[in-house]
C-alpha cells in the first residue's frame, strides 16, 4: 500500500465525536458525558441539543470537493443515539461534502445500549462497520474497570450484529487492567475468536491522570500485571490471533485479510481529515486542530464560527508524526516517500538513527521500507521514537 504524507491536502475522511456514556468507565480520559442508564437519543434533550450544534459545526466548515470516503462515529457511546439523530448527520455530511459510493462507514457501539431496532436502523442509513467495546470477558474485571455491561451483554450484542448482517465487525479487548491474569488474557482472547470478528482491537492499559485509575492505581502498584505479565499479554494476543488467521497490521489492530479498518489507516498515514464534535481532532491543508473538550465551550466555538486559528504543521514535526504513525504500521513507512517529502540527507540521517536498534532486531530496512519487527520493536515502539525525537526534534 503506498504511503502518503500530508504537509497538505485534500481531506476525504471525517471523525466525529459523540460524546455521551452511560458512565465513564475507571481508565477513560476521553471528553465525555455521562446520561446515566435511562437515557438515550430518544428521550435525552441534551443530545439533542447536541446533534443540531454537531450539524451547525459541518455545515459551516469549508469543503474541499472531494466526498468522503471514510467516516468514523467514535466517544462516548455513539450507539447511545437514536437512527434518526444518527441519519441526521450522515444527511449533513452528505449534503456539504459528500460520501463516496463504498464509502466506510463505521460506528463505535457497546453492549446493552442498543436492541435489534436500534442496530438494523443504523445499518440502514449506512453504517457498514461496528466496533463493540467489550473490553474483557471476565464479569469481575468489567466491574473493576466501570464497564455498564455484563458478558452476557456481550455475546447478546454480537446476536444482533450478525443477525442484521453489518459487513464489518470489530471487538476491542483491554490488556494489563488490575488483578487481570495471564489465563483470563488467554481465555478473553478465545472467546473473541469464536465469536469471528473481522477485526479485533487490543490496547494495553494506560494509567491517565485525572480518571478513577489515575487516583486509585500508580504505575507498577501491586492490583496492575507486572511489567513482564503485560509483555507476556502483547505476545500471546500476537501468537493467538495471527494463528487463528488474523493478520497483525498495526500495533494494536488484527484484522482478516481484506478486512483492517481504512478510517485508521489515514491516521496511520499521516493524511488530512476533518473532526467534528467536541474535543475532535481534525488535521486539514496542514493545520492540526482540537475543539473544546467541554460542552459549553464547544457549544460557544461553533456558534463563534468554528474558526480554527493555528499554525500549519511545521515540517519537522510533520517528519516526525509522519515516523511516529507510519511506524506503528506493519508495513512500515516508505523510504522513497520520506525521501521525496523530506529529502535524501534526512532518510540517511533517520537510517544511522536507528542503526543500534537494526542491530538489536527491533527495527527493519529492507525493499524499500522502514518498519519495525513483530512483536519485538513494536514492544519496544517507545523506545525507538524516542530517540527518533531526540536526534530530529
Amino acid at each position: 500500500m503506498s504511503q502518503k504524507f500530508s504537509i497538505s491536502g485534500i481531506a476525504s475522511s471525517a471523525y466525529v465525536h459523540i460524546p455521551f456514556c452511560r458512565r465513564r468507565c475507571f481508565y477513560c480520559d476521553f471528553p465525555v458525558s455521562v446520561v446515566g442508564d435511562r437515557l438515550r437519543g430518544e428521550t435525552s434533550g441534551t443530545i439533542s441539543q447536541y446533534v443540531e450544534v454537531l450539524c451547525q459545526e459541518i455545515a459551516i466548515t469549508p469543503a474541499f470537493g472531494q466526498p468522503l470516503k471514510t467516516i468514523f462515529f467514535g466517544g462516548g457511546t455513539p450507539s447511545l443515539l437514536s437512527t434518526e439523530q444518527l441519519q441526521r448527520i450522515l444527511k449533513e455530511l452528505e449534503k456539504h461534502f459528500g460520501i463516496a459510493s463504498g464509502a466506510e462507514i463505521s460506528m463505535e457501539i457497546d453492549p446493552a445500549t442498543f436492541d435489534l431496532a436500534h442496530i438494523a436502523g443504523y445499518r440502514n442509513v449506512g453504517v457498514n462497520r461496528v466496533s463493540l467495546g467489550v473490553q474483557a470477558f471476565q464479569e469481575e474485571l468489567l466491574q473493576r474497570a466501570g464497564r455498564s455491561h455484563s458478558v452476557e451483554d456481550i455475546f447478546a450484542a454480537v446476536e444482533l450484529i450478525h443477525q442484521v448482517e453489518i459487513p464489518e465487525f470489530s471487538l476491542d479487548l483491554i490488556s494489563g487492567l488490575p488483578h487481570q491474569s495471564l489465563d483470563q488474557w488467554q481465555d478473553s482472547l478465545t472467546k473473541a475468536i469464536k465469536l469471528v470478528p473481522t477485526h479485533i482491537s487490543i490496547y494495553d492499559l494506560t494509567i491517565e491522570p485525572g480518571t478513577a485509575f489515575g487516583r486509585y492505581y500508580k504505575s507498577g502498584d501491586t492490583p496492575l500485571p507486572t511489567d513482564e505479565a503485560t509483555v507476556k499479554m502483547y505476545q500471546m494476543g500476537q501468537q493467538v490471533l495471527t494463528d487463528a488467521g488474523y493478520e497483525h497490521y498495526e500495533i494494536s489492530n488484527y484484522a482478516q485479510p481484506g478486512h483492517q479498518c481504512r478510517h485508521n489507516r489515514v491516521y496511520w498515514q499521516n493524511r488530512p481529515y476533518y473532526g467534528f464534535g467536541m474535543g475532535a481532532a481534525s488535521y486539514v491543508e496542514g493545520k492540526r486542530f482540537t475543539r473544546p473538550r467541554k460542552t459549553r465551550e464547544y457549544y460557544q466555538w461553533v456558534q463563534a464560527g468554528g474558526v480554527i486559528d493555528c499554525n500549519l504543521t511545521p515540517p519537522e514535526e510533520v517528519l516526525l508524526e509522519t515516523l511516529m504513525l507510519g511506524l506503528r504500521l506493519a508495513e512500515g513507512v516508505s523510504l522513497v516517500a520520506l525521501a521525496k517529502a523530506f529529502g535524501e540527507e534526512k532518510v540517511e540521517e533517520i537510517c544511522r538513527c536507528l542503526r543500534s536498534y537494526s542491530d538489536k532486531g527491533w527495527v527493519e530496512v529492507g525493499g524499500g521500507r522502514l518498519r519495525l519487527s513483530d512483536p519485538q520493536g513494536f514492544l519496544f515502539s517507545n523506545v525507538v521514537l524516542a530517540k527518533l525525537f531526540e536526534k530530529l526534534g
